[in-house]
């Protein structure tokens, strides 16, 4: 079971919600149940709210609304440097710093290119917390925010994981007076 860490935001939390974004499978329920353990109290209502709805749905709707929500519909893409910077070449030096974060901290790439919020959360899981914190208010926030008003007004399990993100998260910092 992955523990809870007392940071800003940069707890093992954001991998353990990460995990949920991953396609949907047998193992889903034993990562929610991770999630549960490692996410903050802010972001618990909406664990619970996920397993209401996605707990007593068939694997196969789950895959189906998760294909029809992150892989069909381009404003929900999971692709953090997608939403942050579209074709733009700054989206392929995203990929690379990505990349190579991962490789730094030993995490292993799958079929997802590496901006997939699911690698983002991981390496934000592992940053020291000032870094975590300008990844976060810079890259993930403003990614999941797009990514929820992607979703729309629709019944949407997902959104509530994408809801316990930004919650795990944290209110962004605010800068310095001076600075």
């Amino acid at each position: 079971m992955i523990a809870r860490k007392d940071s800003v935001g940069n707890s093992t939390s954001s991998e353990a919600l990460g995990a949920l974004l991953r396609y949907p499978d047998e193992e889903l329920p034993a990562r929610l149940a991770e999630a549960k353990a490692a996410a903050p109290e802010s972001a618990q209502s909406f664990l619970a709210a996920f397993a209401a709805g996605a707990g007593t749905a068939p694997l196969r709707e789950l895959e189906e609304i998760y294909t029809r929500t992150f892989d069909m519909n381009p404003d929900c893409s999971l692709d953090v440097g997608w939403h942050l910077y579209g074709e733009q070449y700054e989206r392929g030096a995203f990929l690379v710093e990505m990349r190579q974060r991962m490789r730094g901290l030993g995490l292993k790439e799958d079929h997802e290119l590496p901006d997939h919020l699911s690698h983002a959360l991981a390496v934000h899981s592992r940053m020291e917390p000032g870094e975590a914190r300008r990844f976060s208010d810079g890259c993930l926030r403003p990614a999941v925010e797009k990514i929820l008003a992607g979703l729309g007004q629709g019944l949407n399990p997902y959104r509530h994981i994408l809801s316990a993100i930004l919650a795990s998260l944290g209110a962004p910092a605010t800068a310095s007076p001076g600075a």
